[in-house]
């Protein structure tokens, strides 16, 4: 394990690591679902994709694969409500706010690295007062390739003007430690976000687990 005392920037994952999403995710898709006369799915059965963007949601709830012709434009009209209704009931998690304030006040940069797209992101951050906040906001349309390659979380260690050995990627997904890992920085597995019984976070080589964000500042403290 690398010492955590190197890692002056931090560079956040989005949907189940700084704001909790689910509740606008899973209300859309049952949209889309009453739109197509078919029963909600309930926000468990949902467990295993509502982290992992709009295709696996759908694939789950319709029970269709990608290349099935209906699930592209039953993908679009899902992404197209989620849009109209991104801020209804997404809230940062407990604790997310005091950190942030935390770091602000101590001049530690932090960023977002977000495989979600840049049309969504900024609209979302915006509505929850964060647009001013970060020093950085890397979206999933920004770079060719997304986590869990490594280009984005580079890119946002440049934009924060730190070498990836100085920063700390902190996710709720596998991806997101595998980005880390790769681009070179720290890695911490966020236990609050949208893990499920297939995730196993000790196993994904971070070099760090934390069950709520405070334990961020205590981790960087040790």
């Amino acid at each position: 394990m690398r010492p955590q005392g190197r890692a002056r920037g931090l560079l956040f994952d989005l949907d189940g690591t700084l704001f909790d999403t689910a509740p606008d995710l899973i209300n859309s898709l049952n949209a889309v679902l009453a739109e197509q006369d078919m029963p909600p799915c309930p926000a468990h059965d949902l467990a295993n994709s509502v982290g992992h963007g709009s295709a696996p949601m759908i694939a789950r709830a319709f029970n269709l694969t990608a290349t099935n012709p209906r699930f592209e434009p039953l993908r679009t009209r899902f992404v197209e409500i989620y849009s109209e209704r991104i801020c209804e009931k997404t809230t940062a998690f407990a604790g997310i706010e005091p950190l942030l304030s935390e770091l602000d006040q101590s001049n530690r940069p932090w960023g977002i690295v977000t495989n979600k797209p840049g049309w969504l992101t900024r609209p979302l951050i915006a509505e929850l007062g964060y647009s001013e906040r970060p020093a950085c906001v890397v979206t999933g349309d920004d770079i060719a390739l997304r986590k869990p390659h490594p280009h984005q979380v580079i890119e946002g260690c440049r934009r924060l003007d730190m070498q990836p050995g100085d920063c700390v990627v902190i996710g709720d997904a596998e991806r997101d430690i595998q980005a880390g890992r790769s681009a070179g920085t720290l890695t911490l597995a966020a236990l609050w976000g949208y893990l499920c019984g297939d995730d196993h976070a000790s196993r994904w080589g971070a070099d760090g687990l934390v069950e709520q964000p405070q334990d961020i500042l205590h981790w960087l403290a040790q």
